[in-house]
């Protein structure tokens, strides 16, 4: 009885996913136990606190530099919001949303 052909691609796929599987397993795990090392309290804490607001200014201000109007209306916007509301998903979502309207329909 001879194997089906497709089941030599079947069984380099399962070659594939499988180590692939185990590795994000490891870095997952990885990242859960050292989070329980980090410090509760002191500097590093408030540091690692202020770690995700600052990845996102990051992100917002080269999109800002290289963009044009569309990125400077929509970035005042996101101020705007963020200034009356102090609400950062909904300033998330005004961003994004003027975004996409200002570059769809203008």
């Amino acid at each position: 009885m001879q194997p089906s052909p497709g089941s030599d691609i079947m069984n380099e796929i399962w070659l594939v996913i499988l180590p692939l599987a185990g590795v994000t397993f490891v870095i997952r795990m990885t990242g859960a136990l050292m989070g329980q090392r980090l410090p509760q309290g002191g500097a590093w804490a408030r540091a690692l606190k202020a770690l995700p607001g600052s990845l996102i200014v990051a992100l917002v201000s080269v999109s800002l530099l290289a963009g044009g109007p569309h990125e400077w209306a929509a970035g005042a916007a996101a101020a705007l919001v963020a200034l009356i509301t102090r609400n950062l998903p909904l300033t998330m979502a005004v961003g994004i949303g003027s975004i996409w309207l200002l570059r769809s329909f203008f």
